[in-house]
Order: structure tokens, then C-alpha cells, then sequence
């Protein structure tokens, strides 16, 4: 088994990766960490404490995070994951209480256990990553229990949230970038599962809609008709989902190794990736910033029907 720390900010893809990674057999959810993003704490932490009964995990501790970005206010999307989160579905919620460490210390209890053990965890954050460059600052030695950190996050060249940048990089561009540059330091592979391939694992309405006999087949199928609906759509993407399963199979996912930076004063470019494709030396000639310090494996392609596939047989 994969151990796997899953690091999130839950609205409804957050959802699909959790049922993902709860349910699979080959991981080892060692615990979930919330972060303020797609809606605020409160709402992500009881977002996620449901999902996690739903997919009958009520062992995987749960710890609230940073409620809010490094430097700049707070920005929500409520108007994708519904006033709640998680689509306003009628749905029972959890009632059990959180882990009481802070997640940064959770993050670091369960990465020096990791270490200890020889046994080192894949970090997945699908979020705002605010609270994983506090801990790589704050306890760097907990590192040394991370085998990588795989992250829905940015792109190659595209965005969402704005014209050039991704929502989960945009919202806490300087944790992004503190994560990137503590990495590269600590000697931590990155893979970045950006906007290039976020939107090719879909699973259609007829798929979705048999989807039953479980709580967990109940809350995925019902995850994937709101979202449908929310893009007046026959079917959906699984979003954050696909970062899971480029864990838990990663030949289907094809990736580059890229340096990268992310764009921190730009004013239309904001929280952009910016991946360095330039395979000439000589084109660093006249560029006086130099390569960015820190390569990270950029997903290129993903096998979209095999991560859909992997999806629907985990959460049924």
C-alpha cells in the first residue's frame, strides 16, 4: 500500500478525490488536512468530515489548517461548489470532532513517524497550499518523511480563476512559490497536476448514474450530476480526482520535467506557473533571471478514460 496524506479544500472535485483515496486499496490515507479556499475553513472541514463517512473512513484523523492566505484576503467559489461546498446537496453531515492538533502539526507528527518508520508518504495537496509551506518552513526536518509531493495546481499556459493563472496556485501564490523553493531545497520530487490535464477525466451522466447500493457510490454519483448540471453538461470532470490517480497509476499520466516559478507581482499574471520549456542553453543568454531553481514534473497528457475507469470501479 501507498501511504498518502491528502491535503484539501473540499468543494465537490475535492469530494471526488476523497471518495477516491479513502475507498482505493492501494492507499493508506494516513490523514486529511484542511485549508480556507473554495469556501472557508469551517465549511471544508465539515465538507470533509462528511465525504470521509460517506466512503466509511471515520479512523482517517481530520485536522483544520489555515483558515486564510499567506498575504492577500480571502477568495472563495461558491458560485462552483455551492453556498456549502459541496453543491448544496441534501446530504446528512458528519458529526464527529476534528483531530485537535493544528494541521501543520498533524502534517508534521505523522511525516517524522513516516521517516522513523523508513515508510516515507506521498503528500496530495489539492488546495491552496498554505498550509504546506508553513510546515516545510516551520519543521523542514519533517521532510525527510516525504517520498514526493504530487499537487493539483497551475498550468502550462492557461488559467481559470484569471486569464493566466489556476485557482488553487492564484489564491495563495506565495505559499505555492515557498513550497516550490523549500522543495527544491530539501531535495522533495514535485509533480504538478495543472490545468493541462484537469478537465480530461470525465465521467458522463450514464456512467454517474449507475452509481448506487452505497453511501459512497450514492454521494459520487450525486457529485457528478451537480457538477453536470453547475456546466449545463452531460457529464463531468472528476477535477482534483485525477491527482489521485496519477498516485495510484501513474503510467497513465505523462509528464515533462520543467523548471518552474510562480508569477507573485504581476498584476494580469498574478499566481501564473510559469514553465520553462526553452531546450536551448543559449537561450538563457540575454535572460537575466536566470532557470528557476526548482524542476518539477509537469503533466503534459493524462489517460483520461483509464482514471475515469479507476474512479468509478474505487467508489462504487
Amino acid at each position: 500500500m501507498k501511504p498518502v496524506i491528502l491535503d484539501v479544500d473540499t468543494g465537490l472535485d475535492d469530494a471526488c478525490a476523497l471518495l477516491l483515496a479513502a475507498r482505493h486499496p492501494e492507499l493508506d490515507l494516513k490523514a486529511v488536512t484542511c485549508v480556507g479556499g473554495n469556501v472557508g475553513l469551517d465549511a471544508v472541514v465539515r465538507n470533509t468530515l462528511t465525504v470521509l463517512d460517506a466512503a466509511g473512513r471515520p479512523d482517517v484523523p481530520v485536522a483544520r489548517g489555515s483558515a486564510v492566505p499567506l498575504i492577500q484576503p480571502v477568495r472563495e467559489a461558491r458560485h462552483v461548489h455551492g453556498e456549502d461546498g459541496l453543491g448544496d446537496l441534501d446530504w446528512p453531515r458528519s458529526t464527529r470532532p476534528t483531530d485537535p492538533r493544528h494541521a501543520v502539526e498533524l502534517l508534521r507528527d505523522v511525516l517524522l513517524e513516516a521517516a522513523a518508520s523508513g515508510e516515507p508518504i506521498t503528500l496530495i495537496p489539492l488546495a491552496p497550499m498554505t498550509n504546506i509551506a508553513l510546515l516545510l518552513r516551520t519543521y523542514p526536518d519533517a521532510a525527510a518523511g516525504l517520498r514526493e509531493i504530487v499537487f493539483m495546481g497551475g498550468a502550462a499556459g492557461i488559467g481559470n480563476a484569471t486569464a493566466s493563472a489556476e485557482f488553487n496556485i492564484w489564491t495563495d501564490p506565495e505559499a505555492a512559490a515557498i513550497v516550490l523553493a523549500a522543495a527544491g531545497e530539501l531535495g522533495v520530487p514535485l509533480t504538478m497536476y495543472g490545468l493541462d490535464v484537469f478537465y480530461d477525466v470525465v465521467i458522463s451522466l450514464e456512467q454517474a448514474r449507475g452509481l448506487e447500493g452505497s453511501q459512497s457510490a450514492d454521494l459520487a454519483r450525486k457529485l457528478i450530476e451537480k457538477r453536470s448540471e453547475r456546466y449545463q453538461a452531460d457529464g463531468a470532470t472528476i477535477g482534483d480526482g485525477g491527482a489521485v490517480c496519477a498516485v495510484i497509476d501513474p503510467s497513465g499520466l505523462t509528464t515533462q520535467p520543467y523548471p518552474l516559478r510562480v508569477e507573485l507581482s504581476g498584476g494580469w499574471s498574478r499566481g501564473r506557473t510559469i514553465v520553462d520549456t526553452r531546450d536551448w542553453s543559449a537561450d538563457l543568454t540575454s535572460d537575466p533571471h536566470g532557470q528557476a531553481p526548482t524542476t518539477v514534473r509537469v503533466a503534459t497528457a493524462v489517460d483520461g478514460k483509464r482514471y475515469a475507469e479507476l474512479w468509478l470501479a474505487t467508489v462504487r
